[in-house]
């Protein structure tokens, strides 16, 4: 692991000292010394996350709500030995349902959580959860959605696997395995604690956390829990800056191997009735990490329910799911992440770059063997008439620009090594698509809209039609 970067900090009790001397020694006015104190200390490099900053004498630290909150709970927990019982589990679970409130409320700035987590508040939610019975179902709820509030960052997902919590929380989710309230707030918990942390992925997967959610996909209840997906998605994403070669990828293999891969598909059987279709999606798109992987969701019928997918998102305008499709396609064809272009005219000229392919002898083939992947999957997504279902997509939704781009990436992968695809792809229409995608951007650049705009607010006769064209050119205000 690469060393962490080297953070300034300050404790609560230097802090007021510097705004008091502030007050005392050059005679600022109390808000003046606040100010004046935020300011030099941000100024040198000074993290004042978990700060109380207020004016002596208007309230301290102990006097925070989050504070006072905590130290409720903390004597709670030192009243207790080793197992909350009765009127204390009551306390608790409204004490806990406060703290998760006080957090959350603040999340934008993280504000509450850093201020609890900076004064031992993830070592005693920690502490407390283990001491939770694991029948008081409502009590280790709200434990979990107050122990995810305070899960903000490294230091506190640090915190919170020196404290023991992965073993707490997976142990907790395998006894409450039917439990839908439980598993949903664990594995949000799973999902927080394991964001941008190299470390505490390892240690859930030392847990055996992948057999577990494999266990839950398998039951009957895994198209209402949201969190499991999001948890899958964050434990296979390499997020530590701090690490400079993450074990994601073989945490991939793993999840493949169990069977999570094909329990994914299976969970995408709902369709677009299914609350959970786009995260699971994603989910099983963060496990495709291999040829071998991708051939296995086609052999389990992903190919034809993400093509079911996009008719179905097509025909609702559903343009979460018909851009989610799309991507878990292309992942479905390339063994690394396709690199698709920064904006829409950079997909086309992949799109080109991919039809004449095998028409020019200055490209390299070894630059596309990388992005060409599965042959197998491609033939498959053509002959099952992918081809013309992504045309018939992109004109469903030729006003949005995020839905072409992704129809653009998988025509590109379709295309790339196989002249027979790309031939497909141009009868299809995609020369035609890549077209049109181009004078549109070209348009745009050269402030088409600015014009369109004008003629609509001085020509009442063109107010309809240039709101058409504006809608056409795929700009979101255009009734403004």
């Amino acid at each position: 692991m690469a060393p962490t970067k080297n953070v300034r900090t300050i404790s609560q009790e230097a802090f007021d000292e510097l705004v008091k001397e502030n007050i005392d020694d050059l005679g600022m006015d109390p808000a003046e010394a606040l100010e004046d104190a935020i300011q030099t200390l941000s100024l040198q490099g000074v993290d004042l996350s978990g700060i109380v900053k207020c004016v002596p004498g208007e309230g301290g630290i102990k006097d925070h709500p989050a504070m006072q909150c905590l130290d409720k709970l903390n004597q709670l927990n030192a009243d207790s030995k080793d197992q909350f019982g009765g009127q204390d589990l009551v306390q608790i679970t409204a004490l806990l349902n406060d703290l998760s409130e006080l957090c959350i409320s603040n999340k934008e700035d993280s504000g509450n959580a850093a201020i609890v987590a900076k004064n031992g508040g993830i070592e005693l939610v920690c502490l407390i959860c283990s001491k939770i019975p694991t029948e008081s179902r409502q009590c280790l709820v709200s434990c979990f959605k107050a122990m995810a509030s305070l899960l903000t960052d490294v230091q506190s997902t640090e915190s919170f696997r020196a404290s023991g919590g992965p073993k707490i929380v997976v142990g907790i989710l395998s006894d409450g395995i039917r439990d839908l309230d439980i598993l949903n707030s664990g594995f949000t918990v799973v999902a927080a604690a394991a964001s941008g942390n190299e470390v505490v992925k390892q240690s859930l997967m030392d847990l055996r956390v992948d057999e577990l959610i494999l266990q839950v996909l398998s039951g009957q209840t895994q198209g209402s829990i949201q969190s499991l997906y999001d948890a899958i998605r964050v434990l296979l994403t390499s997020d530590d800056n701090r690490v400079v070669a993450s074990e994601v990828y073989g945490y991939a293999r793993r999840f493949a191997k169990i069977g999570i891969a094909k329990a994914l598909v299976e969970s995408l059987h709902g369709g677009l009735s299914s609350p959970s279709l786009v995260s699971a999606s994603i989910a099983l798109k963060a496990v495709a990490v291999n040829d071998e992987i991708c051939k296995s969701i086609a052999d389990a019928g992903g190919i034809d329910v993400l093509l079911k997918c996009v008719d179905d998102s097509g025909e609702q305008r559903n343009k979460t799911v018909a851009r989610t499709s799309c991507s878990l396609l292309s992942k479905s064809c390339t063994m690394v992440p396709f690199k698709k272009g920064f904006s829409i005219v950079g997909d086309v000229i992949l799109e080109l770059r991919a039809f004449v392919y095998f028409k020019s002898v200055n490209l390299n083939y070894t630059d596309y063997e990388s992005e060409a992947g599965s042959d197998s999957n491609k033939s498959a997504i053509v002959e099952k008439g992918g081809m013309d279902k992504l045309i018939k997509l992109s004109a469903r939704f030729s006003d949005d620009p995020s839905v072409l781009q992704e129809v653009m990436a998988i025509i590109s992968v379709l295309c790339l090594r196989s002249p027979d695809n790309a031939t497909r792809a141009i009868e299809a229409g995609a020369g035609d698509l890549a077209i049109q995608a181009m004078q549109k951007t070209l348009l745009l650049n050269n402030g088409i809209d600015k014009f369109i705009r004008k003629a609509k607010e001085n020509h009442e006769s063109c107010k309809d039609a240039a709101t058409d064209a504006l809608r056409d050119l795929g700009l979101d205000n255009y009734n403004s």
